[in-house]
């Protein structure tokens, strides 16, 4: 039986002029639900786009993603939108947030695309808020608060939906030593309580004190496993 989460055989390769590069080589994958991975790697090493494909953000060259029975690689752009918004929230290392909006208009967001009424959304957007402590700062735009504040808010907008995956690009690279504990803390008790797959990649190796596992990678191949103790 497979894991919640199944990479076979994925390969993604992009054309460069007359050379084929090869971001990801025969990878092999299998994450459980609930758990949470971290992948890491030296830069160009893959990990994000890997990230990117588990998260169908991208289309493999060839293999398997399978997550909880589904085909990802096999779905067409439009199909893979809907899954993403049904299934994944994202937290990103730039933080993403639109500079025009309210932290709780951004919180928000993902409701508006789903057609959730007004009312409602800013009912969820203010629970999920106080959840992360940022609500204080729900008038705030971005331009107007730190940037742990603003990941606080990024995170809010991942997990508005309740969705049971969450991919990571860096979330804590922007971030200083003492805020990307508070940050990673967070996470990791949010996804315990809600029993969320979380994936993230991270170059920091004092995240993987908030993981269950770690792999690396290099030249877009997993060369090494590492278990850690489940916080």
């Amino acid at each position: 039986m497979g894991g919640y989460i199944e990479l076979k055989d994925v390969q993604k390769e992009f054309i460069l002029g007359d050379n084929v590069i090869k971001a990801v080589s025969g990878i092999d994958l299998s994450v459980e639900k609930g758990e949470r991975l971290r992948i890491s790697g030296r830069s160009g090493s893959g990990k994000s786009t890997l990230l990117n494909l588990m998260a169908g953000l991208e289309k493999t060259t060839s293999g398997q993603i399978i997550i909880d029975g589904n085909r990802i690689d096999q779905m067409n752009e439009r199909d893979r939108i809907r899954y993403r918004r049904k299934t994944i929230g994202f937290i990103f290392q730039s933080y993403n947030l639109l500079p025009q909006y309210t932290a709780l208009e951004n919180v928000a967001l993902p409701l508006v695309l789903r057609g959730i009424a007004p009312k409602k959304r800013i009912e969820m957007a203010k629970e999920i808020m106080e959840q992360v402590g940022i609500y204080s700062h729900a008038k705030h735009k971005p331009n107007e608060m730190s940037g742990g504040q603003q990941q606080r808010v990024g995170i809010a907008r991942a997990l508005i939906t309740s969705p049971p995956i969450v991919f990571a690009d860096e979330p804590t690279g922007n971030l200083d030593t003492k805020t990307s504990q508070e940050v990673m803390e967070l996470l990791t008790k949010l996804f315990i309580q809600r029993g969320t797959t979380f994936v993230l990649v991270s170059h920091d190796e004092g995240i993987q004190d908030y993981t269950t596992r770690t792999i690396y990678l290099e030249d877009g191949r997993i060369i090494n496993f590492s278990k850690e103790e489940s916080n």
